[in-house]
């Protein structure tokens, strides 16, 4: 069906603009790219997967937090954060959120 992300910095209890994002899948044994954009002022992005089908397979997200923290000027402790799931069942949503802070992150599934 399809797939979304957004991230939350929650010690600004904002949303976090401007980070880029890498979307890839593993097949193979190798990490292959499927697409890239960044999250809108909303925190979100919903296109890393263009007119792809989502996939049963295992997916990685990468943010790119530095360039937040940068931005912020915050010193955050992790240049980037990867997110690795499975898809079980491509015919349901996924929704992949990210809470960021400058020392931490939570992450689960959504709605």
């Amino acid at each position: 069906m399809s797939l979304s992300t957004h991230i939350l910095d929650t010690a600004l209890g904002l949303p976090a603009a401007n980070v880029p994002l890498v979307l890839y899948k593993l097949a193979a044994g190798q990490w292959h790219e499927l697409g890239h954009g960044e999250t809108d002022r909303d925190g979100r992005c919903n296109t890393l997967l263009g007119d792809a089908p989502l996939e049963p397979v295992i997916y990685k997200l990468h943010f790119a937090v530095s360039e937040y923290y940068t931005a912020k000027q915050i010193t955050g402790l992790y240049p980037f954060i990867e997110i690795t799931f499975s898809v079980a069942h491509p015919s349901q949503h996924y929704h992949i959120p990210l809470l960021l802070t400058a020392n931490g992150y939570t992450t689960y599934r959504g709605s």
